[in-house]
């Protein structure tokens, strides 16, 4: 008998429970599908894409070669193999933005119709949004990500211990013809993608490397050290985790492994924001395109297309954020606490609406997560549940000085500051001329003055934001 595992957002072979149920069922038959038309306009974006072949590439390598792809409608994917093969039944692992809960229950209705055994599993979550067990006392879902994550996550049966990489894997012989890989065209046709393969190691075995490598050396000053971009003290699990090359349940109980203390607690409730992300992404489906807080919708968002294209390009002459912004760029990835400092500089300082940040993030970013971007944004635009205070706005200034005080990140994404004091790495406009040109720089022709004033225009933000809550 022949068994279908659909792979999607679990490129893995480990902890794998469609996987592992379809191989105790008989020989199988690994497929993957490219989804855009589903999609709509969530397709996955550029820097993904990329992420997406390299993962694919090492996921097929490690099923021997005998992954198959095919590209466009799920559905009607699934129904061409399952009427020209002699397919017994089809087993994924459940994704959780609402397009895809939508098709996917179309599909297994189908398939149930067609009298083909169909299950989905748990494969991508510690508490999937559905349970009832993280819900308020008065089952409503909560909004407030202390009281979900401590009360309801942490209150809940705990997460299952993850599953054993299959012993034996059988394959069926078929017949069902498909793409190559490199047919789904998901690599960049310029080589944008130059520092991106310098920095990171894909696929299952990467995914675990990295995750003992930051629990040797990250995890013992994660609470603090986190904060600090030059330091290794964040995971940068977030690609692996996000494209399933690595389970949570992986990552929850290896670190709970390490003991109890504030570093270890801190770690995994940041594993609890994903899930407090897929809670509301489950729960309010419209969440990337409407702003939780109604209030904000009446909000007065600028138009400006050339200071937008000036954050997005790392030239808005606040050097912290410049310097996240190139990083971004060149390597599809961002420093958590940087996300911060550009994002409200993006909405409170130069007022351009969240979604603009939001929709670049999900092109340049390798680990970009419909839920986990979508709160993220709504969380520092002050607009989602458990949001940002309004009046919480991040000096870009202060924000370099308190954590990158030694420049060590600033520098290595704006190379063009190496040589200005650090006194005035994170204001070059105050240092005086002399400085600045045995620093090589000139402002406004090597470097940029800001482009906005950080000061007059928090004012003005804290003036429209207090017009709203009026």
């Amino acid at each position: 008998m022949t068994y279908i595992t659909w792979f999607r957002q679990d490129l893995r072979l480990s902890d794998n429970p469609a996987l592992t149920h379809a191989v105790e069922q008989g020989d199988i038959i690994p497929i993957y599908i490219l989804d855009d038309e589903s999609a709509g306009d969530r397709k996955i974006g550029g820097a993904s894409r990329w992420w997406l072949h390299h993962s694919l590439t090492d996921l097929n390598s490690s099923l021997h070669g005998h992954m198959k792809f095919f590209e466009g409608d799920a559905h009607e994917v699934l129904q061409k193999i399952v009427k020209h093969n002699d397919i017994k039944g089809v087993y994924w692992n459940r994704c959780y933005e609402p397009w895809r809960i939508k098709r996917d229950k179309k599909i297994k209705e189908w398939l149930q119709d067609s009298n083909i055994d169909v299950k989905s599993f748990n494969g991508s979550l510690l508490w999937e949004p559905c349970d009832k067990q993280i819900y308020k006392n008065d089952g409503t879902p909560y909004r407030v990500f202390t009281p979900f994550y401590r009360k309801g996550c942490l209150g809940a049966d705990p997460p299952r211990q993850p599953l054993n990489r299959p012993d034996r894997i059988d394959y069926a012989d078929d017949d069902l013809g498909g793409l190559k890989l490199d047919d789904l065209n998901l690599t960049p046709t310029i080589p944008w993608d130059t520092q991106m393969k310098k920095e990171w190691k894909i696929g299952e075995e990467a995914a675990y490397a990295r995750l003992k490598e930051f629990i040797k050396d990250g995890l013992s000053d994660y609470k603090e050290g986190r904060n600090f971009p030059a330091k290794n003290h964040v995971s940068r699990l977030s690609p692996h985790l996000h494209w399933g090359e690595i389970s949570p349940n992986q990552i929850w109980y290896a670190a709970q492994a390490e003991g109890e203390n504030k570093n270890t607690d801190h770690f995994m409730s940041e594993l609890g924001w994903r899930e407090f992300s897929y809670s509301l992404l489950y729960h309010f489906p419209n969440i990337d395109k409407k702003n939780l807080q109604k209030k904000f919708n009446d909000f007065p968002w600028k138009e400006d297309k050339k200071k937008l294209k000036a954050w997005q390009k790392g030239q808005t002459g606040y050097p912290i954020v410049d310097a996240g912004m190139r990083e971004l760029w060149q390597t599809g990835y961002m420093h958590n606490r940087v996300r911060m400092i550009v994002g409200s500089f993006l909405v409170k300082n130069l007022l351009i609406h969240w979604h603009q940040g939001e929709q670049w993030f999900w092109d340049c970013l390798v680990d970009a997560d419909a839920a986990s971007n979508t709160a993220s944004w709504q969380w520092v635009a002050g607009t989602g549940a458990d949001a940002a205070p309004y009046f919480r706005i991040f000096n870009p200034v202060t924000q370099g000085e308190k954590f990158d005080g030694a420049g060590e990140y600033t520098r290595k994404y704006v190379p063009e500051l190496k040589n200005i004091p650090d006194k005035y790495l994170f204001k070059p406009w105050e240092a005086p001329r002399a400085i600045l040109q045995k620093a090589g720089i000139e402002l406004d022709k090597n470097y940029p003055n800001p482009i906005v004033d950080v000061k007059q225009s928090r004012e003005q933000a804290l003036e429209a934001f207090q017009a709203l809550k009026d």
